[in-house]
């Protein structure tokens, strides 16, 4: 059986790589989908969903309006640092692709062990995402 809970958080970052728009320092209203396939309990739920957001909540609101900077970017960090503002160092360049696999690992550990699969499904923007799935 599978189950899945969309979370969203704004968020800022640059890509220090890029050559395009994206080497600029700014934001996206992110959304992502965790979903989880396991074998159902004597109740029929696979997990509860508010149990769920208990294990997703804290990841989302450590990330929610902070900007997300890699660890080389000691310029941006420095700026970040003066102006006191929030923020996640990160030890990958901001991707949708490498946010998708941060959100994999940081959720994986917490679910119960009947959970065989994790898949988490990052959207950038409206219309782009990236999408990972992992067997447990």
């Amino acid at each position: 059986m599978k189950i899945a809970k969309e979370f969203s958080w704004e968020m800022g970052h640059r890509l220090t790589f890029h050559k395009g728009k994206c080497k600029n320092l700014h934001g996206h209203s992110y959304k992502c989908i965790v979903e989880v396939t396991g074998n159902t309990d004597e109740n029929g739920m696979v997990i509860d969903y508010y149990e769920l957001s208990k294990i997703v909540n804290p990841i989302i609101d450590e990330l929610d309006h902070s900007i997300m900077v890699y660890n080389k970017d000691t310029e941006l960090i420095d700026v970040l640092e003066k102006l006191n503002s929030k923020k996640v160092v990160v030890n990958f360049e901001s991707t949708a692709e490498n946010i998708c696999l941060y959100l994999i690992d940081q959720i994986k550990s917490k679910l119960p062990s009947n959970i065989k699969l994790l898949k988490v499904k990052v959207f950038e923007t409206v219309n782009t995402y990236a999408e990972e799935e992992l067997i447990l």
